[in-house]
């Protein structure tokens, strides 16, 4: 699907690194922010530049509700895929990478890469600014705890909230992330200084990104990752970012404007996982695929998978 002109400077932009870290051990919640409950004090206010914020987004996801965007019903009638659509949007989605990092700054640049994956348990942590109120704190929660479910029955791979966290969910107004260095230090040790900084200063068109980190240099296995997703946003927005930034933080890493319905494509017109998307989930976390095949290597087992999958006889 073409992109619209008017949408190209507001797209989500999903980052998703392979960085090489040293292999982390279990880590718990370090350094949380406050809440209110835990200081006795009210919730603190928003800055000015946030409120800015608040106002922008809500105009932004208005704006797309408005062109028939951001749609929630997972696909119908007039969104049907073929096996073969199947095949070559889980190739382009799963094993090309969307960005790239040149003169340490990320440039969107697709290249082939190899299938990535978690294999230990995916246990995912929530942390919200203190600023964060209440009511959508309780609604974040219970978003990503459902979302957590249905990820993990679709997949066939353990993930679920937990205390010791390696999938760290960051909801955060603007001045609680940019000042939230020491924490992403302790949350992801060893990370480079050019992913803190694309985390602090995330452009406004940037509405939510997740990086992934394998354990070292030539190594396809995930086990951290971190998704970074403004409070600010609306309700659907914000969810929106839920779905996309923790389903590509488990490897379907890039977008393809091929893809539909899904919500791995950026003209917007899927907010929530799709159908087709579970199917891509399924088809990631397969025995019968290896981490670290490139496409050619993959494309066979895709091919067999996704025959079964859309109902044929292999």
């Amino acid at each position: 699907m073409q992109l619209r002109p008017l949408l190209a400077a507001l797209l989500t932009i999903g980052l998703l690194g392979l960085m090489g870290c040293q292999p982390l051990g279990v880590q718990s919640s370090p350094l949380p922010l406050p809440r209110p409950d835990e200081t006795g004090e009210g919730i603190p206010e928003r800055s000015e530049e946030s409120e800015r914020l608040v106002r922008h987004y809500a105009y932004l996801q208005n704006d797309l509700l408005a062109q028939g965007l951001m749609r929630t019903d997972g696909g119908g009638p007039d969104a049907r895929f073929t096996q073969e659509d199947l095949v070559e949007n889980f190739l382009r989605i799963a094993l090309y990478d969307e960005y790239v990092f040149t003169n340490g700054r990320l440039i969107a640049r697709e290249s082939a890469s190899r299938l990535r994956r978690w294999e230990a348990q995916v246990r995912i942590g929530l942390h919200f600014g203190a600023s964060i109120p209440a009511a959508q704190l309780e609604k974040d929660q219970s978003s990503i705890d459902r979302y957590s479910q249905r990820l993990s029955r679709v997949s066939g791979h353990s993930i679920r909230i937990a205390e010791d966290a390696n999938f760290h969910v960051l909801i955060l107004n603007e001045d609680e992330r940019k000042s939230y260095a020491p924490q992403l230090k302790a949350l992801i040790p060893g990370t480079s200084d050019r992913i803190i900084t694309s985390i602090l200063t995330m452009p406004r068109p940037t509405l939510c990104h997740v990086f992934a980190f394998s354990g070292g240099a030539g190594d396809n296995i995930y086990n951290t990752a971190v998704a970074v997703i403004r409070g600010e946003h609306p309700d659907l927005t914000r969810l929106a970012c839920i779905h996309e930034e923790i389903a590509q933080g488990l490897g379907l890493a890039n977008d393809s404007r091929d893809a539909r319905p899904s919500i791995f494509n950026d003209d917007e017109e899927f907010a929530l996982l799709t159908r087709h998307d579970e199917l891509l989930l399924k088809i990631l976390y397969d025995p019968r695929l290896r981490t670290g095949m490139t496409p050619d290597e993959a494309r066979e087992t895709v091919e067999t998978i996704a025959a079964k999958l859309m109902g044929g006889n292999t």
